[in-house]
């Protein structure tokens, strides 16, 4: 038999019988196990703030709001928003480092010549060579990289896909905080109004002897300090289309047009359990996979300390004026060999790449176990926030219907004459008060709400008719 076939069909077999199978990264219960904290928690029971809707949690839930202004500028935002374009790119070069991962898997072609003429006369040495080489993965050295690599990608791509979920949620928020800025200026300008009113009538009691200096002066403070106010709700508002122009990608000119009203409180939101949550949101999908790639790496990192085989094989042609080449030299020329690199003594270094694997894996699960933690308080909190809130609701309700009572009062006391006007220009101040007051709680519910879809891990767009969801598997 060739000695040269004899060499191939060894290192053939090699690769063929002494190839190992790689090992398949923890799942997210071993995860939660391994975090030491996770493992012990109600995470099968329901929330502890507050009730929620029973079922599943739902998606599209920025249709729940009615609102078509909002939705056109979540859109407008999903297509321009700069840091949304920036974790885009890095999705983007995540599939690239996993197409270079899945390329050291397949064999290499390369194609050499060289040629020329000699000063003195006659053709240098002319010469074409088509070369392949391939590594076998004997230990999944090169499969452990690129199931690192596509783990990367995955985490990559949930983080987008959070990074989507927060800016839709920023921007409802923003929009709210708009509308609700914006109705502030107006009852800010009705309590000025009320105000300026209320030391006029001062300055004319002033002037017929009814009334005194000290009266007037806090009358005229009083305006000032809503004077003040006003001016605060309207940089606020400015200050809130600037954000809001931000985000959707526009110049912040504070020119775009904030809604009249808020919306009103969509119904209760099936919120599952917390279980399901940890397994739903995209961030948290994006941790357990980023435990992943780092398992792969420490499987890397371990192949990395055994030996390697790079088998080759080449045909190449020669040619010259200036060279004799023997008379049994055969051209074209071909021949197969290998290339066996087993890594002796390299200070360490291999070792201690594989505990600084280990090291980043370790790393990665207390991460997710610290991302569950903040999740977990992200839920409670918004459950207990619109809890409260609902309750401070319906307190100021009554305030407000209280002073409006009040405010009616006041007026007929007025117009039956045991009262003066400056009792009623106060009342109006005090229903004004209240009804900031009630605008502030019902602004904060709906960010709350806002809040809570993100908190869930519930898409703000319909899932599409056949969603695909991301692979927790190996490739």
């Amino acid at each position: 038999m060739d000695p040269r076939k004899a060499v191939a069909a060894t290192l053939l077999g090699a690769s063929l019988f002494g190839g190992c199978a790689v090992k398949s990264p923890p799942t997210v219960a071993e995860i939660r196990t391994q975090s030491g904290t996770l493992d012990r928690l109600p995470l099968d029971q329901p929330w502890k703030a507050g009730a929620t809707a029973s079922g599943p949690i739902a998606d599209n839930w920025l249709a729940s709001f009615g609102d078509a202004e909002l939705t056109a500028l979540v859109a407008e935002a999903m297509a321009n928003n700069p840091d949304l374009r920036v974790t885009a790119a890095r999705v983007e070069q995540a599939e690239q480092y996993l197409e270079v991962a899945r390329s050291a898997l397949r064999p290499k072609l390369d194609l050499f010549g060289t040629g020329g003429v000699k000063t003195s006369g006659g053709d240098a040495l002319k010469a074409i060579s088509l070369g392949v080489s391939w590594e076998p993965d004997l230990w999944g050295r090169l499969r452990y990289g690129r199931n690192a690599a596509h783990a990367n990608l995955a985490s990559m791509q949930a983080d987008y896909e959070f990074g989507r979920q927060s800016l839709a949620a920023t921007l409802a928020k923003s929009w709210f905080a708009a509308s609700e800025t914006w109705l502030q200026m107006q009852a800010a300008q009705e309590m000025v109004t009320a105000g300026q009113e209320v030391v006029r009538l001062e300055e004319k009691r002033t002037e017929v002897g009814s009334g005194d200096d000290l009266s007037m002066t806090l009358a005229r403070v009083t305006a000032g300090g809503l004077q003040d106010t006003l001016e605060q709700a309207r940089f606020a508002h400015g200050q809130t289309l600037r954000a809001i122009e931000l985000l959707v990608g526009r110049y912040p000119s504070a020119e775009l047009a904030a809604r009249r009203d808020l919306p009103a409180l969509p119904g209760a939101v099936p919120a599952g359990l917390p279980l399901q949550m940890l397994e739903r949101r995209p961030d948290m999908i994006a941790a357990e996979r980023r435990v992943a790639a780092a398992f792969n790496r420490v499987g890397e990192a371990k192949a990395a300390r055994l030996p390697r085989i790079v088998l080759k094989a080449n045909v190449a042609a020669l040619a010259s004026e200036i060279l004799q080449l023997k008379d049994d030299f055969e051209n074209p020329t071909g021949g197969v060999g290998g290339t066996l690199l087993a890594p002796i003594y390299q200070g360490g270094a291999l070792q201690a790449q594989v505990r600084i694997r280990t090291f980043e894996q370790k790393e990665a699960v207390a991460q997710y176990a610290r991302l569950a933690l903040r999740a977990l308080g992200d839920v409670e909190n918004a459950l207990a926030a619109a809890q409260s809130l609902a309750g401070r609701e319906a307190v100021l309700r009554q305030v407000l219907a209280e002073q409006q009572r009040a405010l009616d009062l006041s007026r007929i006391r007025y117009r039956v004459g045991s009262d003066d006007l400056r009792s009623v220009q106060q009342q109006e101040l005090n229903l004004n008060s209240a009804r900031v007051a009630l605008l502030r709680v019902q602004s904060e519910q709906l960010a709350q709400r806002a809040n809570l879809h993100l908190a869930l891990g519930g898409s703000f767009e319909a899932p599409p008719p056949a969603a695909t969801p991301v692979a927790a598997g190996q490739p």
